[in-house]
């Protein structure tokens, strides 16, 4: 099970959830916890609205846990199910509550604590982020290192993310590597770098106040794509991630190394299985966006979780 990071919004992609009031309620009281109105900015807020961080991050985190809870009601238990866990980056707090790691509440404290640092920090400086796609990979670090720009995730194959100044951001559009096809992020901000190593300060007390517990599924961190199944060292490495980059190449090199079969991807789902597809195209994956496919989402669970229903 897997969980998008900051970009994956859409406008009204919370509408189909707003439709049934047992998911109303509870994104009204995500809404309530972390004190932004999500039920608008899932339903009615246009792109550049939900693009603000402080914005898109808890929305992001708020819909994952939707997703999480109706698929597996009692997550400490039924998150059992899942064999390995990971989400790129935001995705790593949504995952963290998705199997039972730490509570929803305790979750959306933090996406609005991160949001919020992370949007501060981007309306003081001209930065941003941006996916450099093919190419070959010793010349597209080369390039990036040469517009002064750092590597900050590395996707898979043919797939890095840089951030820097925006001013070096337009030098790569001008002159980009060969044989490659660039794409501005929604995102405002060089986030992964030392720019915001005062949010991993912050996030780090918040994070001192919690006790969370072991995690049902085995996590892929970001960090190095090792597996953690020790709850304080996954949160403690969660919080560090903010100012590191996101080695999304290792989690996949440790799904593929554990004999991953199906990936499932929480809502709003579409760029982690389109990453999966390239890097390993002989996994199922299966996008969980909206209540009605909840039941093909079980199956989908049932078919590739070696341990077998409660």
């Amino acid at each position: 099970m897997v969980a998008p990071g900051q970009g994956a919004q859409t406008p009204g992609f919370l509408t189909p959830w707003l439709e049934d009031s047992q998911y109303a309620d509870q994104l009204h009281w995500l809404s309530t916890v972390c004190g932004i109105d999500l039920e608008h900015y899932g339903t009615k807020a246009d792109a550049d609205t939900i693009r603000d961080t402080a914005i898109a991050q808890p929305l992001i985190v708020a819909s994952g846990i939707l997703a999480a809870t109706a698929l597996f009601p009692d997550l400490v238990r039924d998150s059992r199910r899942i064999d390995l866990a990971a989400g790129h980056s935001l995705g790593e707090l949504t995952i963290a509550a998705g199997v039972g790691m730490i509570t929803a509440e305790q979750a959306m404290v933090l996406v609005r604590e991160r949001g919020k640092a992370m949007a501060e920090t981007a309306a003081k400086t001209e930065s941003g982020m941006i996916a450099i796609l093919g190419g070959d990979r010793e010349d597209v670090l080369a390039t990036i290192a040469r517009h002064g720009l750092v590597t900050v995730n590395d996707n898979g194959p043919g797939q890095l993310v840089a951030a820097g100044a925006k001013e070096d951001i337009r030098r790569l559009l001008d002159a980009p590597p060969d044989r490659t096809r660039l794409r501005p992020l929604e995102i405002a901000g060089a986030f992964h770098t030392k720019e915001v190593e005062h949010v991993a300060d912050l996030l780090g007390r918040c994070a001192r106040a919690i006790s969370p517990r072991d995690p049902g599924a085995g996590m892929i961190s970001n960090r190095d794509g090792h597996v953690v199944r020790d709850g304080r060292e996954m949160l403690d490495l969660i919080v560090r991630q903010v100012s590191l980059p996101v080695y999304w190449n290792r989690c996949l090199d440790t799904m593929a190394e554990r004999g991953v079969t199906g990936l499932l991807e929480l809502a709003p789902a579409k760029t982690l299985s389109r990453i999966t597809w390239r890097a390993m195209p002989d996994v199922e994956t299966f996008t969980l966006n909206t209540p009605d496919e909840l039941d093909g989402a079980r199956a989908f669970v049932d078919k590739h979780s070696t341990a077998s229903p409660a």
